[in-house]
């Protein structure tokens, strides 16, 4: 699954006065309401270059050597900009019963306020290119620069922006493990919903944190390509509309909304789905819709061996980032 099936085509403001100590107050209290904090700048530089450096390892897939030395990598550079580490390792069953040695690294900022929000990505790779147009290539393990790498790079550089600068509210950046493990397209057998996203539910049925909860959570995944629009993900809409809102009117008024479509767009089975129905945090997921394909896709290059650093565009990296960081900054 993980994909798009098709895309769906003033409050007024009151004020009264009872005495001239209440409009002090009022006054007061719009003035606090419509400060904008600034965030700090997001390096697309940066970002690239962890896109990069996670690319360098080859295909990110669970039970490979590469997989296991990425992980070590985005754990020791996600502790280096100041987050509280934790690994949590699980045994997970794929479709067709390989046992996936499974790997969420989460970072945590402000891990002490209760005011908190969740920020998440994919860092493992398609094992198959099962979408290639060449046939011969549909069991070769993808590169992901676009499908994994991308959003891990841009949490990976707010994740050093918040260590320079904390924001007033926690934060928890989680890059989850074998969420692109979902059942191939050239299988047989049954595809389950639940053959995706295995960390992610395994997460969600058991957080790092006992009770653990936050506001809203925000998802990126393929955040890098050339060109890239992010219509307004269903599922998205469904459980956190007010989260879309607030992404969209952030990304908009930054002058991002040639990437931050102000349209609604398809259903798409991905991280934030299990993080929406089992953890019950409202969270939205900010993924690509391609119109110049069929089915209002993900691209020519989703789930090929095309997927790789050619890609990838610092512009897109930076319009995403950035908007992520405005919203958290922002976030009283």
């Amino acid at each position: 699954m993980k994909r798009n099936y098709f895309i769906l085509v003033t409050a007024a403001l009151l004020f009264g006065c009872a005495s001239c100590g209440n409009s002090n107050k009022s006054a007061m209290n719009q003035t606090e309401e419509t400060t904008v904090v600034k965030a700090p700048d997001f390096d697309a530089d940066s970002a690239y270059n962890y896109v990069q450096a996670q690319v360098d390892f080859g295909p990110r897939v669970p039970n490979t050597k590469q997989h296991v030395a990425c992980g070590e990598y985005l754990a020791k550079k996600l502790a280096s900009t100041g987050a509280k580490v934790i690994d949590q390792y699980a045994d997970l069953t794929a479709y067709d019963g390989t046992i996936l040695k499974s790997r969420n690294i989460i970072g945590s900022f402000n891990p002490e306020t209760k005011k908190r929000v969740l920020l998440f990505a994919h860092w493992d790779t398609r094992p198959w290119a099962d979408q290639d147009k060449d046939e011969s290539k549909h069991h070769t393990p993808i590169l992901g620069a676009n499908d994994g790498a991308s959003g891990i790079g841009v949490l990976l550089e707010i994740a050093r922006q918040l260590g320079k600068k904390a924001p007033s509210i926690g934060v928890d950046i989680i890059f989850f493990d074998a969420e692109d493990y979902g059942t191939p397209e050239f299988y047989k057998g049954e595809h389950k919903e639940e053959s995706w996203c295995l960390g992610t539910q395994y997460w969600a049925n058991n957080p790092h944190v006992e009770g653990y909860n936050a506001r809203f959570g925000i998802l990126l995944d393929m955040v890098g390509g050339k060109g890239a629009t992010f219509y307004k993900e269903a599922y998205s809409s469904e459980f956190a509309k007010s989260t879309v809102k607030k992404v969209w009117d952030k990304a908009n008024s930054m002058g991002y909304a040639s990437y931050f479509i102000n349209q609604d767009g398809g259903y798409v089975t991905d991280d934030h789905l299990f993080v929406n129905r089992i953890a019950k945090i409202p969270s939205i997921d900010i993924i690509p819709t391609d119109l110049s394909t069929p089915d209002g896709g993900f691209g020519y290059f989703w789930h090929t061996t095309d997927d790789n650093m050619s890609n990838i565009d610092r512009s897109t990296l930076k319009a995403v980032g950035q908007t992520v960081l405005e919203v958290v900054y922002n976030e009283k």
